[in-house]
């Protein structure tokens, strides 16, 4: 049993000090658990697109920071003031293996109380904050991590692998949060842009979902291969020629009719190829673009006559999250989940980790504590 005294307790954690810098390996005190807080022993990390972003400095945060923020860990204390259940309405004991929201948000801020909790005021999110003075365990590049009030948590079936558990707070419930502004899949043609984590994950929620097309477009030949074992019907290989991609797609839609394109790529010619094979009444839900890019152009008259819709999702809510594992749950072994961490690296080689990331492109890379 691990006896958590405060500062006689250590834990180790890879710092980053900011893009072009290594990673520093280094040992720090565990502080005292405030009021309602959980301490975790991560046991578990991938390593986000955001978490690639961060570290080739596409993308600004804190420094130093402690990255991961998809994260498998065992509760090994609860603060008295904690509520002791998980979203679930389950309670949690020491020794649970758990996984929680990228965030804590205040619950009675305006934005939580709207729905949107990933933007409520006060917003802590693991694995984006400044690591400083004794407050650094919080995010998944180290042994442990420490879970503030109001944080989302969910308790883990010890079947489900860890590889694929670990993504369940981020990519998987990102893409529940997506398919909930889509609204009822039933029937619907449905196209994604961007293979990545988020795009083969989105296919498979799709099909459990009841799409009766699912395409998949990408750069990446490699990628769409892989797409076709998550539940994608059709593919499109992107050329640099946007009418050319068009056509290819409008002879492989059933019907000539795209009800819904999610975009996970980020890519502006990307986004501006599912915006325009929409029919009538089609929805565009964006995601991948959490970084900057040259603005798109929109027809503003198409967008009128055909009735279109668009609608961005960063992060997610609470109840995406539950999604997430529920979809997980019943789908881990239906499609190959398990295969997408390419690679796995102990939390002393964080730099050999993240630079395989950045010159591999796999789907994942693990972090085994």
């Amino acid at each position: 049993m691990f006896h958590h005294n405060g500062a006689n307790s250590d834990g180790r954690l890879a710092l980053f000090e900011g893009p072009g810098k290594e990673f520093v390996i280094k040992s720090f005190p565990i502080r005292k658990l405030n009021p309602g807080e959980i301490l975790v022993k991560n046991i578990y990390t991938t390593i986000c697109g955001s978490d690639l972003h961060t570290f080739c400095g596409t993308r600004k945060e804190a420094c130093p920071t402690v990255l991961g923020h998809e994260i498998v860990g065992e509760i090994l204390d609860i603060s008295p003031t904690h509520t002791g259940f998980d979203l679930n309405g389950e309670p949690l004991i020491i020794g649970d293996r758990i996984t929680w929201s990228i965030f804590a948000s205040d619950p009675t801020s305006h934005y939580a109380q709207a729905g949107i909790p990933q933007k409520g005021e006060n917003l802590f999110k693991y694995g984006h904050a400044l690591a400083q003075q004794n407050d650094v365990f919080h995010g998944g590049m180290a042994e442990y991590c420490i879970l503030r009030p109001h944080t989302g948590i969910l308790k883990l079936p010890v079947t489900l692998p860890l590889n694929i558990a670990s993504t369940v707070n981020c990519s998987i419930a990102t893409v529940a949060g997506a398919l909930r502004l889509a609204g009822n899949l039933a029937g619907k043609n449905v196209l994604i842009t961007g293979m990545g984590h988020l795009g083969i994950t989105c296919a498979a929620m799709c099909a459990d979902r009841g799409a009766a097309w699912i395409g998949a477009a990408d750069i990446s030949a490699a990628r769409l291969q892989v797409a076709r074992q998550f539940g994608v019907h059709d593919t499109v290989h992107m050329q640099a020629n946007a009418e050319v991609n068009a056509r290819t797609l409008q002879a492989l839609l059933p019907n000539q009719r795209l009800d819904l394109v999610i975009d996970m790529s980020g890519n502006p010619a990307a986004i501006e190829f599912g915006l325009n094979a929409l029919t009538i009444g089609g929805i565009a839900i964006w995601v991948g673009a959490v970084f900057n890019t040259r603005d798109i152009a929109v027809n503003p008259e198409r967008m009128i006559r055909n009735l279109l819709t668009i609608r961005g999702l960063h992060n997610y809510n609470f109840e995406d999250l539950q999604a997430a594992l529920d979809f997980m749950e019943r789908n881990w072994q239906r499609y190959p989940f398990g295969n997408m961490v390419e690679k796995e690296f102990p939390l002393d080689d964080a730099q050999a980790a993240f630079t395989y990331a950045v010159e591999q492109k796999p789907f994942r890379v693990g972090i085994k504590m």
